[in-house]
């Protein structure tokens, strides 16, 4: 695979701003409660570990392991969960942390999936809000970024598995 060409689309900086101010949202609505931040791996992992040390409310962190888009850069429609929780979620505050919602339809089958465990109550952050390839009407409670269309990559994000560790966000405009 050649190496793609990428325009900067979000810097180090501005990233750092938007999560700064999620963490601060955060930390408000949940003052003193304790809430459980469930990381979607492996795209979040940058993502949760930034907004973990901002968030001043008590918390705790799992993981969950979903797969939808194999080597392709459009969702498949296939949801495979392959790392469930180990924590219980009965009865506790939960916010999902993903790295982007796209088509929604990961995120929707994760949201069912955890809303049937009955915690008090379900959130969704992202970093980078997809909207105009939605499939499925699911809306985060949290935000960061909102951008219409695009594939990108960087802080977390991947294409096929490489370009995590680029510390700024791209837009992939060619192979």
């Amino acid at each position: 695979m050649s190496d793609p060409i990428l325009k900067l689309l979000y810097s180090r900086e501005q990233i750092a701003t938007q999560v700064h101010r999620i963490a601060a949202e955060i930390s408000h609505d949940y003052r003193d409660q304790e809430v459980l931040l469930v990381g979607v791996l492996k795209g979040s992992f940058l993502f949760i570990a930034d907004l973990v040390r901002s968030v001043t409310s008590p918390l705790v962190v799992d993981f969950v392991r979903l797969a939808s888009y194999g080597s392709e850069t459009q969702s498949s429609g296939i949801v495979e969960i392959r790392k469930d929780l180990e924590m219980p979620i009965r009865g506790r505050d939960v916010i999902i942390v993903e790295d982007i919602v796209d088509s929604g339809l990961t995120l929707e089958t994760l949201y069912h999936r955890l809303m049937q465990r009955g915690p008090r109550s379900l959130k969704i952050c992202t970093l980078i809000d997809k909207k105009a390839r939605r499939e499925v009407a699911i809306e985060p409670d949290y935000v960061g970024i909102t951008m219409d269309d695009g594939f990108i990559i960087g802080y977390g994000l991947d294409f096929d598995e490489r370009y995590r560790n680029l510390p700024d966000i791209y837009l992939v405009e060619g192979p």
